[in-house]
């Protein structure tokens, strides 16, 4: 599997200030199409806001999402990962975190959230790609021999 480098080329970060409103929040991410969000803090990572966390924290409870904020129901210093990191160590740490977000470090520097599902496209990506050299092995029919 590649390295989470690879994932990053110009993808942007989508992220949101732990002041905002949850129902804020909840149409940015529709907007773009997104299960999180960072919540950042001067331009520093404070936690992660989840499509879980708004079920679990907000809705279930029957809080009211105009009012609430972020802050208040966000997952406050989340697992992150390094960019150097393999997707399989991915996997491995949301698995054993029993979460299906993490926030990508360079250093101190957030540089992206990866999401379970790029982590499954990857995997599947590469497994179709495998799937082809074998058929392509299978159906191979060497040239003949010439005639002497």
């Amino acid at each position: 599997m590649p390295n989470l480098r690879d994932l990053f080329k110009d993808r942007e970060l989508y992220h949101v200030t732990p002041s905002l409103a949850v129902a804020d929040a909840a149409r940015y991410m529709s907007e773009r199409n997104v299960g999180a969000v960072c919540v950042l803090e001067q331009n520093r990572l404070v936690g992660i806001f989840s499509e879980r966390d708004m079920m679990k924290r907000v809705i279930a409870v029957h809080r009211d999402p105009g009012s609430t904020r972020v802050a208040e129901v966000m997952t406050a210093k989340p697992v992150v990962v390094s960019i150097q990191e393999s997707c399989e160590t991915c996997l491995k740490v949301m698995k054993q975190a029993g979460i299906r977000h993490l926030p990508v470090v360079d250093g101190d520097k957030l540089v992206g959230l990866v999401s379970l599902r790029d982590l499954l496209q990857v995997d599947l990506s590469e497994k179709v790609d495998q799937l082809k050299l074998m058929e392509d092995y299978i159906h191979y029919v060497p040239p003949s021999k010439p005639r002497l």
